[in-house]
């Protein structure tokens, strides 16, 4: 069985890949890279422990799909999935489906770390969403442009497209989505996509 603290990285990109491992194995980490979710599969096999880092976009499977062969293997890793800015609405939606975040490139190192740490310290996901019922009284904070603008955001959205659908200027969205990430004390659009989450549970 893998050590808790193996990061497995499955992205297309050798530099991406190099640049990653140097990184985590420098932190203490013990790390295991694929070129493609088709090689990671080949090559693991459950129980296995630790995290995913794990590319959106790659051809032949991508993380998405990987993220559901994982599933139907009973292979149940916490997934942070890469995404370019483009890919949002997919990293979104893979997190809907149990990933624990998602990171945008490009990103500081320190940012991935902190990620890590957290989501390798934490309780499962549902014990951690119950643990914060204080998350729920926050939401309702919000103004009711607020919401709208925050239920957008959560489903990946960017900003020109938000205010598209809202009539209303892209400097407005951009007033209303850092008061909303002021108002819920969060940090990251992750963060936002969590407690939307929280709140269907």
């Amino acid at each position: 069985m893998a050590a808790k603290n193996t990061i497995y990285i499955v992205d297309d990109d050798g530099a991406m890949r190099k640049s990653l491992a140097l990184l985590l194995q420098g932190e203490g980490f013990d790390v295991k890279t694929y070129s493609s979710a088709q090689t990671f599969i080949e090559r693991e096999s459950p129980p296995l422990t630790g995290c995913l880092l794990l590319d959106v976009r790659m051809p032949g499977i991508d993380g998405f799909e990987l993220q559901n062969i994982l599933q139907l293997r009973g292979i149940h890793l916490s997934i942070i999935m890469i995404t370019g800015h483009a890919d949002v609405p997919m990293a979104v939606r893979a997190m809907k489906l149990g990933a624990k975040d998602f990171i945008e490139k490009p990103f500081r190192a320190q940012t991935l770390l902190d990620r890590l740490h957290k989501i390798l310290s934490e309780e499962t996901p549902k014990k951690q969403f119950h643990s914060q019922p204080e998350k729920l009284a926050q939401l309702e904070s919000l103004t009711r442009r607020e919401r709208q603008v925050f239920k957008l955001l959560a489903q990946g959205k960017m900003n020109k497209h938000i205010a598209a659908e809202l009539c209303i200027s892209i400097r407005t969205v951009e007033t209303h989505r850092a008061n909303i990430m002021e108002k819920l004390k969060v940090r990251s659009l992750a963060d936002i996509v969590r407690l939307a989450i929280l709140e269907t549970l």
